[in-house]
């Protein structure tokens, strides 16, 4: 049987920890603020919106919302995302996704400044991942990245396996791995034989949005399972893209969901806008 990994009890660590160093920052009269831009009415992406809001709250991080109407266009999501590079009270801007469909996520993600990327999708922090930079990492990935090396599993010389291509975790996850010099094969909706492909994984990260789709045959004997999927499954239960009771009799370790990944992503995001305020202020 698997030993769980306990997310929510590692960012609980971590945001305790964050929360030191903001009080620190506060008694010299520095108050770390996140810019929070929602476009439409997703209910997934409120959900996400009001955890954020809550782990800003709880740590002492000033938090501010933009909400604004589905029918926004291009030019005034620039213009705010602008308005907000530029003022020196915000040190961190976040577009949460996904968002309407006729706006460009990638130019938007474009716009925000480098030093405000504290989601880590600004092409500038991109590269800089790929060539092992520092750099504001995306929070899920930089989230199991911490998962693991808080639960000591070696990452180095291991065959690590990644299903979903997302620019949000995939191609991120894949990179993160790479620098903790693991081998890794990335998969997709057009890998043929994707089960001979998990099978070899010592660390295996689903992230495609399919309920339970990951089952006990397509697994390696004591291989790690993370899984990063939020679904619901016939019964309208919470579920993940791994099917939990069944891949947890095999594997060494496992994420749960929920309580698994999604936490991590939430406590790297206050790590990321605490680390942001850091280095604006060249501390």
């Amino acid at each position: 049987m698997s030993e769980v990994i306990d997310g929510k009890l590692v960012a609980q660590h971590i945001r305790q920890k964050l929360k030191n160093d903001v009080e620190k920052l506060r008694e010299n009269g520095i108050v770390p603020k996140l810019a929070v831009i929602m476009v439409g009415d997703n209910e997934s992406s409120k959900i996400y919106v009001r955890n954020k809001s809550i782990a800003c709250k709880e740590i002492g991080v000033e938090y501010k919302e933009y909400l604004l109407p589905e029918k926004t266009n291009m030019k005034e999501l620039l213009e705010l995302i602008d308005e907000l590079n530029n003022d020196k009270s915000v040190n961190g801007v976040l577009l949460q996704s996904p968002i309407p469909k006729d706006l460009d996520i990638n130019e938007a993600f474009k716009a925000i400044a480098p030093e405000k990327d504290v989601d880590g999708f600004n092409p500038c922090s991109v590269g800089k991942l790929c060539l092992g930079q520092d750099t504001f990492i995306s929070c899920t990935p930089y989230g199991i990245i911490k998962l693991l090396e808080e639960y000591g599993i070696d990452i180095e010389g291991k065959d690590a396996v990644v299903v979903g291509r997302s620019n949000i975790v995939g191609k991120p996850m894949m990179q993160c791995l790479l620098n903790k010099n693991a081998t890794v094969t990335i998969c997709h909706s057009k890998t043929v034989k994707l089960e001979r492909l998990t099978k070899k994984a010592d660390i295996l990260v689903v992230a495609i949005g399919k309920p339970k789709f990951i089952t006990k045959e397509m697994v390696k004997e004591n291989a790690i399972v993370i899984d990063v999927g939020i679904n619901r499954d016939e019964n309208g239960k919470i579920c993940g893209d791994v099917d939990f009771d069944e891949v947890s009799k095999v594997a060494s370790y496992i994420t749960p969901v929920p309580g698994g990944v999604g936490p991590m992503t939430v406590a790297m995001l206050m790590n990321n806008i605490v680390k942001a305020t850091k280095l604006q202020n060249k501390m």
